[in-house]
């Protein structure tokens, strides 16, 4: 979301983008989590969620489903597109958005991912029976970012953004001018960057062990 907002119009309200892409998003994850759930049962198709949920469950249910190819194509859609922001991240980073390097790191960076990603994908096959910790490779690695890394970033970006990042900056990105209630809104969100999200990460993620 962050490399992608670096690419909008300085003229774009950050305010009323990022309300409009939560509430979508909140919205199509309830929708698609109760059509999920609720189509596994006609079916008798079990899963208490997690990586098998998307990678062995709804392949299922895809194929048990009138239709179901277009489904399955609509979600190996979804895949590839999300496979594509992540590796756009990591091309903005490296390119420093100069086109003329995009497509070069683009072809390297997309091999190495694919190379990384094969022991993921064989989890569920011939290296089924390879554990780390007692997990197979592709629950691992979806336990080490879900619990670790993601919080980590989480964290991290509050804090940066919340202590060291300009407040003038911050405002002049988030369209506020000086009027008092856009002052107090500002003022508002910045506590919570600085107080209350970190409490919050770091109370989850020490919840999750306990």
């Amino acid at each position: 979301m962050l490399t992608y907002a670096s690419y909008l119009d300085k003229k774009t309200n950050l305010v009323q983008s990022r309300i409009s892409i939560v509430a979508m998003n909140i919205s199509v994850s309830i929708m698609a989590g109760l059509a999920i759930f609720q189509a596994r049962s006609p079916f008798n198709i079990q899963s208490e969620g997690g990586p098998s949920l998307l990678f062995i469950v709804l392949p299922q249910l895809f194929d048990k489903m009138p239709f179901g190819t277009i489904f399955y194509v609509l979600f190996l859609f979804a895949t590839v597109t999300s496979s594509v922001v992540m590796l756009e991240i990591n091309v903005d980073n490296i390119t420093n958005q100069d086109n003329s390097k995009r497509a070069k790191w683009s072809v390297i960076l997309g091999i190495l991912t694919f190379v990384f990603g094969i022991p993921s994908a064989l989890s569920y096959d011939v290296m089924a029976d390879v554990h780390i910790f007692g997990k197979t490779f592709f629950d691992a690695m979806d336990f080490l970012v879900s619990n670790f890394l993601m919080p980590f970033g989480a964290l991290c970006l509050s804090l940066f953004t919340g202590y060291i990042f300009k407040k003038a900056l911050a405002m002049k990105e988030l369209h506020l001018d000086e009027r008092a209630w856009k002052q107090g809104l500002f003022q508002v969100w910045l506590f919570l960057l600085r107080f209350v999200i970190p409490i919050i990460i770091i109370v989850v993620f020490i919840a999750q062990f306990m």
